[in-house]
């Protein structure tokens, strides 16, 4: 009877007791569970990095547009390919110069003459206009309606030229052109004598 008892309390002792072994491969692959990262959680990164990425590639546009926006300068003659008289006008002509050699930023119209600043900032131009006969050769550099300087030349014989340059602080949207003086005639030939140009010194 005795013998009996003790073997009872064996079998229970052992059934209600953890085998070290197994439950160290129960703890090691809870850890294992525990430190895989979830569905939900691999799909958030991935949004995260998609939107990381999305935002980058419009950075890089902007900085793309920026840098062209800061690439501005053309240079353009009278007449293109031709010879011929521009003038005389009783009031303020616009200028336009046709042959473009140089248009870079495309900020200059070939067909206005009119040149319109992309960005905020100081920029250069000059002009040359040329002349001949008992008339005077003259023009003005005009920034939006703003006289700002006059080129002239009045010849008593012969051929003449008359040039000026101006740096203006301009912003996005102005206007430089270039206007024939009243009652000025001006010449072009196949050797571009009558030209305008300008281009971006810095942004501000």
């Amino acid at each position: 009877m005795e013998i009996m008892v003790f073997f009872s309390l064996l079998l229970l002792a052992c059934s209600v007791s953890t085998n070290p072994i197994d439950a160290d491969i129960e703890n090691h692959d809870q850890q294992i569970s525990n430190q895989q990262p979830s569905l939900q959680d691999i799909h958030a990164v991935l949004r995260e990095l998609t939107a990381s990425v999305a935002e980058q590639k419009v950075e890089i546009g902007n900085l793309k547009q920026e840098k062209q926006a800061t690439q501005v300068a053309f240079s353009a003659s009278l007449m293109n390919g031709a010879y011929g008289d521009t003038g005389p006008f009783n009031t303020l002509f616009t200028l336009i110069f046709k042959r473009v050699v140089t248009n870079v930023g495309n900020a200059y119209n070939q067909h206005t003459g009119i040149f319109t600043a992309p960005v905020r900032g100081v920029y250069h131009f000059d002009w040359k206009v040329y002349g001949y006969g008992n008339i005077a050769a003259g023009a003005l550099l005009y920034r939006n309606g703003e006289k700002i300087f006059f080129a002239y030349e009045y010849p008593t014989s012969g051929y003449v030229s008359a040039s000026n340059a101006a740096s203006l602080l301009l912003q996005p949207g102005d206007q430089v052109s270039v206007r024939l003086y009243p009652n000025s005639r001006i010449h072009d030939s196949e050797n571009h004598h009558t030209t305008f140009s300008g281009h971006l010194l810095f942004t501000m």
